[in-house]
């Protein structure tokens, strides 16, 4: 038997395009989740679940996917073909880590896995500290500055483009064409934004086509060039799949990153006692970024294909062919999963939380994703103990991926 579904005038409050939703989308959506642990969304024909256990557990369910063309046609499923409008987008989903399921999934993520290692992140972080502290020296010095414009989004953009072996003069073509990509997974898209984005997509896999031509005329030891080299059992990465795989580690590299740092960082000089555990020493910028991916996470839904009968949430069957979204904000502030869930406790250390999913989609960035959090926060602190805001934030009006426009910050207090 379905759940009860949620009330009516619960529902209507789950609005992604109400400003009010936006700035604090948490009481509606820990509403939902109290209410039911699965809804029907009659108006977009999908599955809502809401619960921490419920979600994790279908992250880990290979009967789901993220995309359904590996194995069904869009005649099977009753869904529409690819829009042949945004084709360069589609391009660049078609070998996507994020978009493939087994057996190219495996097959591409194990190649990557091989440059992509825990060693080869930490080699970064003496460097991750010089870039950082370099953006600090001028942000300090004025009277108030935006950390997300000023520091976090030129810090992290660097530190991909150094992994990766991306001339860092390129860092503002590569945040325009990151901004407009992105829009294509928020829920409601119009095709003014299908198109900036598909644009975007063009200039970049153009930008990546020419990138993997001069490593492979100058090899070097970074990320791409060594993706352009990589081997296993005889087999390599096609062009196509390393200009995909370029282009999503270069967009998942910083997004995901620098809008966590502006949520925490707000969350933390909104919570001045947490701020001051901190600046005390009390708790260490490594144990604090877990509460701060938990907290006020930067992605807030996930969406899987149901392909295999026999799949269930909370005991009810959903049949193939239906799509499962699953609200992560819901689920990261589930009483059932973390005690006292709304209170922001920067010494919870809890890194079991879902901020960078799971299974076989768990996010292959993490590691550096963590580092250069921990490096960053670390400093910030050390530099900045008396760090304050200077204006009230807004948060862009996106809901899947959720992030401010700024940051406007003081040095001291």
């Amino acid at each position: 038997m379905l759940p009860t579904p949620p009330p009516a005038e619960l529902l209507d409050a789950f609005d992604v395009t109400d400003p009010a939703f936006i700035a604090d989308p948490y009481p509606v959506l820990g509403a939902l989740r109290e209410a039911t642990p699965l809804y029907r969304d009659e108006a977009a024909g999908t599955w809502v679940v809401t619960r921490f256990e419920e979600i994790r557990s279908i992250l880990r369910d290979r009967r789901v996917g993220r995309v359904f063309h590996h194995r069904y046609s869009p005649e099977e499923f009753g869904r529409p073909a690819v829009d042949a409008r945004w084709s360069a987008f589609n391009d660049n989903e078609r070998w996507s880590l994020l978009e493939l399921e087994p057996p190219d999934h495996s097959r591409i993520r194990s190649l990557v896995a091989k440059v992509f290692t825990p060693r080869a992140v930490e080699r970064v972080r003496p460097e991750m500290g010089r870039l950082v502290d370099a953006l600090l020296d001028r942000a300090l010095d004025q009277e108030r500055f935006d950390l997300l414009a000023d520091v976090a989004q030129p810090y992290s953009v660097a530190v991909i483009c150094s992994l990766l072996g991306v001339p860092r003069d390129d860092t503002r073509l590569l945040l325009d064409w990151s901004h407009a990509i992105v829009k294509m997974y928020e829920p409601a898209v119009t095709d003014e934004q299908r198109a900036a984005a598909d644009r975007a997509s063009a200039e970049f896999r153009e930008y990546a086509r020419a990138l993997i031509g001069e490593k492979r005329r100058r090899p070097d030891d970074a990320l791409v060039s060594r993706l352009v080299a990589v081997e296993e059992a005889g087999a390599r990465l096609t062009e196509d799949e390393i200009v995909s795989t370029t282009i999503v580690l270069l967009d998942a590299g910083h997004e995901a990153t620098v809008n966590t740092m502006g949520n925490g960082t707000r969350a933390l000089l909104r919570h001045p006692a947490e701020w001051g555990r901190l600046v005390a020493g009390e708790v260490d910028a490594r144990t604090a970024v877990e509460e701060m991916l938990r907290w006020d996470a930067p992605l807030q839904r996930f969406d899987r294909w149901v392909l295999d009968e026999g799949f269930a949430v909370a005991g009810h069957p959903i049949p193939v062919g239906e799509k499962v979204v699953m609200l992560f904000g819901a689920a990261e502030r589930d009483p059932r999963r973390f005690d006292d869930p709304d209170r922001f406790d920067v010494g919870r250390g809890d890194t079991a939380h879902i901020a960078f999913g799971g299974g076989i989609h768990f996010c292959v960035g993490a590691p550096l994703a963590r580092l250069e959090l921990e490096v960053g926060l670390g400093a910030l602190v050390r530099r900045a103990p008396g760090l304050a805001l200077a204006a009230a934030p807004e948060y862009h009006p996106t809901f899947t991926i959720r992030g401010l426009r700024a940051l406007e910050v003081s040095p001291r207090r």
